[in-house]
C-alpha cells in the first residue's frame, strides 16, 4: 500500500486552541488514513504545531489534559510583554501596509520554540491517543487564522541517505543561526541530497552531533528582533518576560485592577511550579529560581531539542520530492555557548516512506 498525503484545513476557535488531528483527519477525510501504521504530521506555521504523542501522554496522566501545561508557557511568554519582534516601527523588512496588519505575535513564536512544540512529529496510528495540534496565535483581532496541516500515512520507512553537515557559527555565545540561508548553505545541500536520491514521501532527520553541547535546533521564523533580540535575551534568562509583565502591572497600578497585581506574581510562580511538576523535575528547583533572581539556564528550563524533522513530499510537484517549510519557517540553530572552532555538527538522515 502505496503512503497517502492529505491536506488538513483547521480553523483555530480561539487564540490558543488545541485540535485533536486524529479526529479531525477521520472528519474531512473518513477513514483514508485509517490502515496506516504510522502518520506523519506537518504543520507550514511558526506559532502552531504538534505535541511529541510522549509528552502528550504523560500531561494527561499527571493532569487530565494537557492545559495546564501550555498555560505555563504563556504566563513565562505573556502578550504584550516589551518583546521587539512585537515594535513593529522597526521591522524594516515590513512594507507600511504590512505593518498595519502584521500580528504581535512574539510571545506565541517564544510559547512554540520553548514548549517544545514540533513543526514535524511521527504518530503512532494505531495508538487511540490523540495528537494534538496546538496554535498558541489561532485569531487575530477576532478573526481566525488560517491553518493547514498535513497528514502523510505510511507502513515503514526506508533509510536512504546519511551525512553529517558543517555550519559556521559565530563567536558569540549566544546566537541563532538560519539554516535556510543560502550562505549558510545547509538547506541547499540537505535538498540536493533529496533530489538525488529521488525520494518523493519521507523525511530529514537532522540532529546535533553527539558531541554538540549547549545548543538546539528548532524550526520557526528568523525574523531578527525575534532571534537576536528577544530570544537571546530568553536564553540569558528564561522568566524575563514573565517577570517585565508582573514589573508593568506593579509599576501602573491604575493599568490593572489591584488584586491583578498579586495575580500577576501568584502566577508566574505557579506557573514554575506546575512546569517543573510537569516535567518531573524535583520542586527544589524553585528555590533554586527565586534565590538566582528567577533566573535558569535555557537548556533545563525550555524543552529546546537538539533535533527536527522536515516533511519530503511531492504534492506540490507529482514524481518531484522537495522540502516542505512554510513561507515564514526555516530550521533554526540555537546555541548558548560558542561552539569549538566556530563550526556545529548536524548529522542528516534521510528516509522513503512506504
Amino acid at each position: 500500500m502505496s503512503p497517502i498525503e492529505l491536506a488538513l484545513p483547521i480553523t483555530p476557535r480561539a487564540r490558543l486552541d488545541v485540535v485533536d488531528v486524529r479526529a479531525r483527519t477521520a472528519e474531512v477525510h473518513g477513514d483514508a488514513a485509517q490502515a496506516y501504521r504510522h502518520w506523519f504530521c506537518a504543520s507550514e506555521h511558526s506559532t502552531a504545531g504538534f505535541l511529541p504523542q510522549s509528552l502528550a501522554a504523560r500531561l494527561i496522566a499527571r493532569f487530565g489534559s494537557v492545559g495546564p501545561y501550555l498555560d505555563v508557557f504563556r504566563t513565562v511568554f505573556p502578550e504584550g510583554a516589551g518583546y521587539r519582534h512585537d515594535q513593529l516601527e522597526l521591522r524594516d523588512e515590513l512594507a507600511p501596509e504590512q505593518k498595519a496588519v502584521e500580528p504581535t505575535n512574539a510571545d506565541s513564536h517564544l510559547a512554540f520554540m520553548g514548549g517544545g512544540i514540533r513543526a514535524c512529529i511521527v504518530g503512532d496510528a494505531q495508538r487511540p491517543a490523540p495528537i494534538y495540534f496546538v496554535d498558541f496565535d489561532g485569531v487575530y483581532k477576532g478573526v481566525p487564522r488560517r491553518r493547514t496541516a498535513r497528514v502523510v500515512g505510511y507502513d515503514q520507512e526506508v533509510e536512504v541517505a546519511r551525512v553529517t553537515l558543517s555550519v559556521p557559527v559565530s563567536t558569540h555565545s549566544i546566537d541563532a543561526v538560519n539554516l535556510r540561508e543560502s550562505r549558510v548553505g545547509f538547506f541547499d545541500e540537505v535538498s540536493e541530497l533529496v533530489r538525488m536520491h529521488g525520494v518523493t514521501k519521507g523525511r530529514v532527520r537532522c540532529e546535533l552531533a553527539t558531541n554538540e553541547q549547549f545548543a538546539s535546533l528548532t524550526v520557526n521564523e528568523y525574523e531578527t528582533l525575534l532571534m537576536k533580540h528577544d530570544l537571546a535575551e530568553v536564553l540569558q534568562n528564561p522568566l524575563r518576560f514573565a517577570r517585565e509583565k508582573v514589573r508593568h502591572a506593579w509599576n501602573d497600578p491604575r493599568a490593572v485592577p489591584a488584586k491583578a497585581i498579586g495575580y500577576a506574581q501568584y502566577d508566574l510562580v505557579r506557573a514554575i511550579n506546575q512546569l517543573l511538576d510537569s516535567l518531573g523535575l524535583h520542586t527544589s528547583r524553585i528555590e533554586k529560581l527565586v534565590a538566582r533572581s528567577l533566573e535558569a539556564p535555557a537548556s533545563r528550563f525550555l524543552r529546546m531539542r537538539r533535533s527536527i524533522d522536515l516533511l519530503v513530499s511531492d504534492a506540490r510537484s507529482e514524481g518531484r520530492g522537495e522540502l516542505v517549510q512554510g513561507q515564514y519557517q526555516s530550521p533554526i540553530l540555537v546555541q548558548w555557548r560558542p561552539a569549538r572552532n566556530e563550526v556545529r555538527r548536524i548529522d542528516v538522515v534521510l528516509t522513503r516512506f512506504e
